[in-house]
């Protein structure tokens, strides 16, 4: 039976964070000292360092000796950077360096089984990896939850019980905001450190977490000089913010499908639905026709939409609009998830729409169907 429940991987680096660097930063030496309780003498231990293409580079190796004990050294080049440590291809584990720090690693030097046994590792000598630690036990309880959630789900989907189903799905949803909960709380401690930027990219969302993102973003923009990492976040909170319900929407101009240029500012003075789309989205071709008839009902009141594909193909593209009937404005760069407007708007996942008043603020977001109608009765009353 498929769970309804995903376990989702948390990762290193992701949608908030970006590695383009852009000013000097002092490149400082770490050191690590460790053991591993399940080695052999010969063994290799290799330190790499994740890349922005999500590839990794090797830095150092070391054999282990007698009893099991090994020593790599690395630089960090930008105040804040992810490395792993390979332990003879039976266990990896991930290393948060802000440079000049001198690890001391106890690890088992064996893999971390489905439940969650073995893979065992103790990092100290940092505060990157001690918030880490309590991070990653906060995930593995969780994990081990979820594991039982899906085995009882199975269980009553197969014998249809409804109630079950039900009790199993409040108990994931009140779990799952302790869980968020308990990190969000956590993140002020850490402070300006690169597991601060580790949570928030992994944890927290612009819907539910914008004014503690704001706050992170804050404090980094004064630090000096700003690590690479949080450059990319401050960025991203920047935009995130300027995206916020109230705030006027970025101006972009983009090509129309007869190849001429139209800026969304040319729409002011009316309210204005900007729809994120594509011809070969499904979701967004089967809400097509509800969009078809909103405008139909507001156009002569005030009310308009500029379509913005997210195709590559043109042909595809014009076909789609003319099929579905879409008489509004449209405009494209063809590049799909390349798109610079869709990226600006942090747009990754379609349909996604944008709702502005006439002096072209954000006054409401991913509004589609009932709901949309509701608004813009509401806004331009009913016809």
């Amino acid at each position: 039976m498929k769970a309804f429940i995903k376990q989702s991987a948390w990762v290193l680096g992701g949608a908030l964070l970006s590695f383009q660097a852009l000013a000097q930063i002092e490149p400082k030496g770490f050191t690590i000292n460790g053991k591993v309780k399940s080695g052999s003498k010969g063994e290799k231990v290799i330190l790499s360092q994740s890349t922005a293409a999500g590839s990794s580079v090797k830095l150092d190796s070391a054999l282990l000796s007698t009893d099991g004990s090994f020593t790599l050294k690395g630089v960090d080049k930008d105040r804040g950077s992810f490395f792993t440590v390979n332990i003879a291809d039976r266990q990896k584990f991930p290393l948060l360096v802000e440079g000049g720090e001198t690890f001391n690693i106890i690890a088992d030097g064996t893999q971390r089984d489905d439940k969650g046994n073995g893979g065992k590792v103790s990092i100290t000598g940092s505060k990157n990896m001690e918030y880490y630690a309590k991070v990653d036990q906060l995930m593995q309880a969780f994990s081990a939850k979820v594991s039982g959630w899906n085995e009882a789900y199975a269980a009553a989907e197969e014998k249809k019980d409804t109630k079950k189903i039900q009790e199993i799905q409040q108990a994931y949803q009140a779990a799952e905001k302790e869980r968020v909960t308990t990190l969000r709380q956590m993140i002020p401690e850490m402070g300006t450190s690169l597991i601060a930027l580790f949570a928030a990219n992994n944890f927290l969302t612009p819907e539910n977490d914008l004014d503690v993102l704001k706050k992170l973003a804050d404090d980094y923009s004064k630090v000096e000089p700003v690590p690479t990492l949080a450059k990319g976040f401050i960025g991203s909170v920047k935009r995130m913010a300027g995206l916020a319900v109230g705030e006027v929407a970025p101006d972009f101009t983009l090509n129309s499908p007869e190849g001429k240029q139209i800026a969304l500012s040319s729409l002011r003075g009316k309210y204005v639905l900007i729809d994120f789309w594509a011809s070969w989205c499904g979701p967004c071709r089967m809400e097509n026709p509800n969009v078809v008839r909103m405008y139909g009902k507001f156009k002569d009141k005030g009310f308009d939409i500029f379509g913005v594909s997210l195709d590559d193909n043109e042909k595809a593209w014009k076909t789609a609009i003319e099929r579905d009937k879409l008489t509004w404005l449209h405009g494209s760069e063809l590049k799909k998830w390349n798109s610079g407007v869709a990226q600006t708007y942090g747009v990754n996942a379609i349909p996604a729409t944008f709702l502005l008043d006439k002096e072209g603020k954000i006054i409401a977001k991913n509004l589609r169907g009932a709901a949309l109608e509701t608004k813009l009765t509401e806004l331009l009353g009913a016809q």
